[in-house]
Parts: structure tokens; C-alpha cells; sequence
């Protein structure tokens, strides 16, 4: 199976079905397939609470869910990949949309642009490996106009590519916003992209654990490259790997809207100021000082997800007790803490033990999380997510060789 085929989410009726109303538009057997496509198949589109609709994934893992959250597909666009952002509208605004999907960010983007903006620029790159998925944006009722204007783009260039035969989208992209369709591996497209040219990227692959190659550190390296000094990663993703890769790819850490899930996402950026809200305290912890926080690798962009899953399992496995505290039942968590569980306590600091560290209460422990004594919800240039983390790592190296 190809990369493409095997990167793609969507679910595979709809995958299929979707390829051969193009494949028959291209012929010139069915013209009206595309048009007819939506009332024909919409028990394959999920109606999100919102009004906009997203498309079944494919099994994974024995399980199937939508590409958005069922509160909102077009609303998880504008909170999670908008809000964050602090977009300074009288300059022109450059965007990168890695896992473009149907278009719902793309086009928040443009509807926040147009809403604010006066005589500045737009220009957004789509990122998409998957020409169905991006033509299921073509096929799904505009939940807002301006996915009007996405839909354009990607029929040009679906078109372009010889996917589709037909131009039936109607809405003119205007003068002051370029948009610009990839569709290829993204780990590809951001090599050839221009140094520190974004003001923001979003990033939204399905999931950590099937395309761990957009979330790895070689990745963000690529980002940190791009990106502007002031500007901001924004994915939807709480995972400890990832946050772990931001800060060793030297971005700055915080954290992201709370929408349609329980925890929040992740911004990143060079500038600590622009962002506001530090991460959970136990999150630190655990990314600083347990296995769980080694982050994916992809040294050559161009591993598929499997090397990628596995490179990452043998890494904590050969960290384990050594350079990090096991992350078994959150083991790092409870450093400087009393523990009532009497058989909880004696698995955690059998742990510790291993890292040269007596117990929860040793000044050992109290050393390595002392820096979160200064915790605050709101960070600053000084007191944040990242500079707190790399001070409890290098306390505890220090801890465990003996050099306390």
C-alpha cells in the first residue's frame, strides 16, 4: 500500500466511493455525480451539533470516530486554530495548514481575515496527502461562506492535477488572499518551504499513534524554521511526546483552547509572551522527568509510522530507570508528596529508588520538583511550561549520577 493511501483517515466506503465519483466526472460518464453526491451518500457525513458536518474515519484500532469533535466540526476551527492566535491584521498574515482535511481551518481563517483586516494580505498553504479527502470538502455542505472561497482553491487544484474535470464552484477567491494547495507528504512540503515566513501553523493530523511522522521532532524542527518569531503552533493534541518535542525543538510551550474534549491542546511558539496559560502542573512533571515525555523521531522525515511507533517504544524501554523515572502509575507525580496508599507508595518508590531517589518525601524529591513550587496558571518570559521542565531534567541527571 502506498504512503498516501495508508496516511489518508477517512473511512474506506466513503474513500472509495468518493475516487470513483471523480474517476466517472473525468470520463464524462456522470457530471451530475458531484452535485448529487451529498444528497445520494449523506449517511456517510456525520452532523456535528454546530450544523457542519465531518466524515467517519476509518477503523483504527477497532474503533471508528469523526475527523472533529461532535460539538462542533466548523466551531473546533475557529477555538482550537483562531482564537489562540494574535494576528496583527494591519500586516499581511502568512498561514501553514498542515492536514488541510476538507478545509474547515483554511477557511475560519479567511472568515477571521476578511472580518478584521483592512488593506493587508492573506496567503494560506494547504497541506493535505489525501485527493479524496481534500474532494470531500468539495462535496459537504459550506457550513460558513468562506468555505466557499477553500472550496474554490482545492477544486483548481484537484483539477490541476487531473483528480477532477469539472469547474463547479462559483465563489471568486479575492485580490488580497493567495491560497495554495499541496497535496503531498508534509514532511516534503515544509523542506522546500521559505525560512521564518508564518505567522501561524496548525496542525491537525488525525492522531499521534497513526501518523506519528507529523509529530515528531525532526518535524518541528522544520516548524521552528518557519515560523516566525512571534509566531504560533497551534495542534489540538494534549500528548506528553509532543509538548516534549516542541520544547526540544526550542519552541515554547502552553496551553490550548478546551474544546468538544477534557483537556486542552497545545500552542508552541519562539516568543514566550505569546503565550498566556502555563500547562497543568502534572503535565510538566511528567514530560520533564518520566519515560512518557520522549518525544517521536524521524531523523530522515521519510520513516513510516510503524518504524516511527516502534523507535519511540525502544527508546523509553532503554530510558527507563536511567535517564527518566518510570512512567508507571504516574510515578514522577508524587515526588514531594505524602502518599496515604501504602501499596501505591511502595511501587512508586520502587521506582524512585532506581533514579537514586529514596522516596516521595526525600530532599532528593523535593529538589527535582522544587522549581514547581513557583508554579503559576499564567507564565511569563521567566516563570513557564518550558524553562521549568528543562529545570527539573537537568536536576534530575543530577540526582542520578550522585551529584546532588
Amino acid at each position: 500500500m502506498s504512503y498516501e493511501n495508508n496516511a489518508r483517515v477517512i473511512n474506506d466506503d466513503i474513500f472509495d466511493l468518493v475516487n470513483q465519483c471523480f474517476s466517472q466526472e473525468r470520463s464524462g460518464r456522470n457530471i451530475e455525480g458531484r452535485v448529487n453526491f451529498f444528497d445520494t451518500y449523506n449517511n456517510y457525513f456525520v452532523l456535528t451539533d454546530d450544523g457542519s458536518y465531518s466524515i467517519n474515519s476509518k477503523e483504527i484500532n477497532h474503533k471508528v470516530e469523526t475527523l472533529h469533535t461532535s460539538t462542533g466540526a466548523i466551531s473546533e476551527s475557529f477555538e482550537k486554530f483562531i482564537k489562540p492566535m494574535k494576528f496583527d491584521y494591519d500586516k499581511d498574515i502568512a498561514i501553514l495548514d498542515i492536514c488541510a482535511g476538507i478545509g474547515y481551518n483554511t477557511s475560519a481563517a479567511i472568515a477571521d481575515f476578511i472580518k478584521n483586516s483592512n488593506d493587508s494580505n492573506l496567503k494560506i498553504d494547504m497541506v493535505e496527502i489525501s485527493k479524496a479527502t481534500l474532494a470531500c470538502g468539495l462535496l459537504v455542505p459550506s457550513p460558513i461562506k468562506e468555505h466557499d472561497i477553500t472550496k474554490k482553491a482545492i477544486e483548481d487544484e484537484l483539477n490541476k492535477q487531473d483528480y477532477a474535470a469539472l469547474s463547479l464552484e462559483t465563489a471568486e477567491i479575492p485580490q488580497n488572499i493567495d491560497i495554495n494547495v499541496f497535496i503531498e507528504d508534509a514532511r516534503q512540503t515544509v523542506q522546500n518551504l521559505e525560512s521564518n515566513s508564518y505567522d501561524a501553523i496548525f496542525l491537525d493530523p488525525f492522531s499521534q499513534n497513526m501518523a506519528p511522522e507529523l509529530f515528531s521532532l525532526e518535524f518541528f524542527k522544520q516548524f521552528r524554521r518557519l515560523i516566525k518569531d512571534d509566531g504560533i503552533v497551534a495542534t489540538y493534541t494534549s500528548a506528553a511526546p509532543i509538548r516534549a518535542a516542541f520544547i526540544d525543538a526550542d519552541f515554547y510551550i502552553g496551553l490550548g483552547p478546551i474544546f468538544g474534549r477534557k483537556q486542552g491542546g497545545t500552542l508552541a511558539s519562539p516568543n514566550p509572551l505569546m503565550l498566556e496559560t502555563s500547562l497543568p502542573k502534572n503535565d510538566e512533571i511528567r514530560i520533564a522527568l518520566s519515560d512518557v515525555g520522549i518525544p517521536f523521531r524521524d531523523p530522515n522525515l521519510n520513516d513510516n509510522s510503524d518504524v516511527i511507533l516502534q523507535r519511540r517504544t525502544d527508546e523509553r524501554h532503554e530510558a527507563r530507570h536511567t535517564t527518566k523515572i518510570s512512567s508507571a502509575v504516574k510515578t514522577p507525580i508524587f515526588l514531594g508528596q505524602e502518599m496515604d496508599d501504602e501499596k501505591l507508595k511502595r511501587r512508586v518508590e520502587r521506582n524512585l529508588a532506581k533514579m537514586n531517589i529514596p522516596s516521595t518525601t526525600s530532599d532528593e524529591a523535593y529538589y527535582i520538583v522544587e522549581v514547581e513550587n513557583n508554579y503559576t496558571e499564567k507564565q511569563d518570559e521567566k516563570n513557564n511550561s518550558r524553562n521549568r521542565i528543562l529545570e527539573m531534567k537537568k536536576r534530575l541527571k543530577k540526582v542520578k549520577s550522585g551529584k546532588l
